[in-house]
Order: C-alpha cells, then sequence, then structure tokens
C-alpha cells in the first residue's frame, strides 16, 4: 500500500474511510458549493465518525475545494442578485449554513446600502405592475414592506423604498390618463 492511502484506507468502527468521506463531500460539491459545518452535518448523518470527517475535510480545505469565506462571498451574490435577499435574511441563512461570523461579515459587506436599496427598489417596481389599480393604497403599502421584511430588508429601508416607488408609480399612472 502506498503511504498516502494507507491513511485513506484505515477502517473505522463505524462509517466508512477518509477516502469514502472524501468521495461523499466531493458528490455534494459536485451539486452546489457548500460550507465546511454543512458537509460535516452530512458525512454525520451518514454515519462518519468525527475524526474521519475532520480529517477528509481538513484535506480537502488544504486543496482549495472548501473555502467557508468563498462560499459566503458567492451565496452572498447570488441571493443578492437572482433571489432579492436583505442582508438580514443572507446573514441568517449564512449561520444557518455554519459559516463563522467574520466570514458571513466580510461577505455581507459587499452588499453597499445602495445596492440594497436598488435590489428593494427593483423588487417593489415588478410586484406593483401585478398589483390592480383599485386596491387601496394604505394595503399595498402593507404588502409591499411586508414582501420586503420577508426577503430580509430592514423596516426602514422597505418603508422608505416603498413609499418612493409608490408615489412615483402613482405621478406615472395619473400622467397616462
Amino acid at each position: 500500500m502506498a503511504a498516502g492511502s494507507e491513511r485513506g484506507a484505515r477502517r473505522t468502527p463505524q462509517g466508512g474511510t477518509v477516502e469514502q468521506a472524501k468521495e461523499a463531500c466531493l458528490r455534494l460539491l459536485a451539486v452546489r458549493a457548500r460550507s465546511r459545518a454543512e458537509l460535516a452535518g452530512r458525512l454525520a448523518d451518514k454515519g462518519y465518525t468525527d475524526e474521519v470527517t475532520e480529517s477528509a475535510l481538513t484535506r480537502l480545505a488544504e486543496v482549495g475545494l472548501i473555502d467557508d469565506a468563498a462560499f459566503a462571498e458567492e451565496w452572498v451574490r447570488s441571493r443578492h442578485t437572482y433571489s432579492g435577499k436583505g442582508k438580514q435574511a443572507l446573514a441568517q441563512e449564512l449561520r444557518r449554513k455554519g459559516v463563522a461570523a467574520a466570514d458571513a461579515d466580510a461577505a455581507l459587506s459587499a452588499i453597499s446600502g445602495e445596492d440594497e436599496t436598488d435590489r428593494a427598489a427593483e423588487l417593489v417596481r415588478r410586484k406593483l405592475r401585478t398589483i390592480p389599480h383599485d386596491v387601496d393604497r394604505e394595503k399595498v403599502m402593507g404588502r409591499l414592506v411586508g414582501m420586503l421584511a420577508r426577503r430580509g430588508y430592514g423596516h426602514g429601508t422597505a418603508y422608505a423604498v416603498v413609499k418612493a416607488e409608490l408615489a412615483q408609480h402613482e405621478s406615472e399612472r395619473s400622467g397616462e390618463i
């Protein structure tokens, strides 16, 4: 047996070898990027011991296949851009995925207040196109602020964006008549 394969082939009382754990991680990473904590949880679910899990994850991190900071940056960029998530929701998602606070904070700092406001305004404009014209203004306001709040935007940001976009929408509508 080669020196490098001896460690990976070592059997554990339950679960499997380090090599099997690395293969399981590679299959998961082929689907989408994952945090170290997510991979550790999946390996634990499959019955791998803590020792085998730690060895496999350490090796994958050494070769650059696991990087929580890069994962957090990509997650934030993707979810903000394509799902319209605000910073609060993104921070919560990263916590659930086991990303360290320092890595999460660094990734979230890439979203400026202006970026967040612009994305919220875009979401509101899109939603305004689907709301019937005869709905009460206060009801529309509540729906839109609630929609932004559910997506993780702060109340102050949500209210300011909705107020501005609603005023713009109403002035455009009155100009059409």
